[in-house]
């Protein structure tokens, strides 16, 4: 196995530490109060290794937007994937149980959302990130949901997926006034299989 190039191999380390810093200066004072400089200081980074890599805070947020939904869409594809039972309440729980609780990260989020609702630029990629998010939850949908069973609003599989992403980020917002991650896990549960066994 070829070892990565050192330059590739730093950059890395310092995307790493740079998101790593700006979700915890992020939780610790709000995205609308985080300043560049605050980020690089947690980082241990100057101004200089923030602008190699990114043009603005929003674009850092969204990186990791990014990391976050992508760690999500692994621990769904995996627990979909798994030996076992392939019923409706089967499938989410193996997927419930497999989901990160990141409190902070809700935080980090809701912040975010209310950012991008006073400024269109924000919302516009906000809801391409989102639509993206949404496009790759949809083959796993497919194959394990009979659409056919579901009301006719969400007899597509892109119209379930997206429904599946309100109900969980809406269910993470009990988080911001409860931090047990078990009770949100039990409630994230039974409002899944209500909405994937709904019948007319």
């Amino acid at each position: 196995m070829t070892a990565s190039p050192p330059t590739t191999r730093r950059r890395r380390e310092t995307l790493a530490r740079l998101l790593d810093a700006a979700a915890t200066v992020f939780a610790q004072r709000g995205f609308g109060r985080t300043s560049i400089e605050e980020v690089c200081e947690a980082a241990g980074f100057t101004r200089g290794a923030f602008y190699s890599n990114f043009a603005s805070l929003d674009e850092l947020f969204f990186a990791l937007y990014e990391q976050r939904a992508g760690r999500v869409a692994t621990q769904v594809a995996e627990a979909l994937a798994g030996r076992g039972e392939r019923t409706v309440p089967a499938l989410v729980e193996r997927v419930v149980a497999a989901l990160s609780v990141d409190r902070d990260w809700t935080m980090i989020k809701t912040e975010y959302f209310l950012h991008a609702a006073r400024h269109p630029d924000a919302a516009a990629a906000l809801q391409r990130h989102r639509d993206a998010v949404v496009q790759a939850l949809v083959p796993a949908l497919r194959d394990v949901v009979d659409l056919t069973a579901l009301p006719r609003s969400m007899r597509t599989p892109h119209t379930l997926a997206r429904a599946v992403v309100t109900v969980h980020d809406g269910s993470t917002l009990d988080l911001l006034l409860d931090p047990d991650s078990e009770a949100h896990r039990q409630w994230l549960r039974a409002l899944l299989t209500a909405l994937l066994e709904y019948r007319d």
